[in-house]
């Protein structure tokens, strides 16, 4: 009967280690999942991020771009319109003084 008790402790010593083991391993799992899914989540989420400063960075760049772009523009178009408008003045005033010259023999 003795024998008996002490191998029935025995057995109940080892399901206890077993699931001791098993608890372990269960939080060694858990760890080791969550820090995957960490990870995922982490490169997942730094793809969205870069994704969107790429996007914003896009239409700082491209905004600036235009705003130069209109401003060069702007200043050749004035330029040529200040030649163009200096020339048909000039022939003009020229014209002018030519028939006031010649009207004036």
């Amino acid at each position: 009967m003795r024998e008996e008790s002490e191998r029935e402790r025995e057995r109940e010593r080892e399901r206890e280690r077993e699931r001791d083991r098993d608890r372990l391993t269960d939080r060694q799992t858990d760890r080791q999942t969550d820090r995957q899914t960490d990870r995922q989540t982490d490169r997942q989420t730094d793809r969205q991020t870069d994704g969107r400063t790429d996007r914003q960075t896009d239409r700082q760049t491209d905004r600036q771009t235009d705003r130069q772009t209109d401003r060069q523009t702007d200043r050749q178009t004035d330029r040529q319109t200040d030649r163009q408008t200096d020339r048909q003045t000039d022939r003009q005033t020229d014209r002018q003084t030519d028939r006031h010259v010649t009207c004036g023999c």
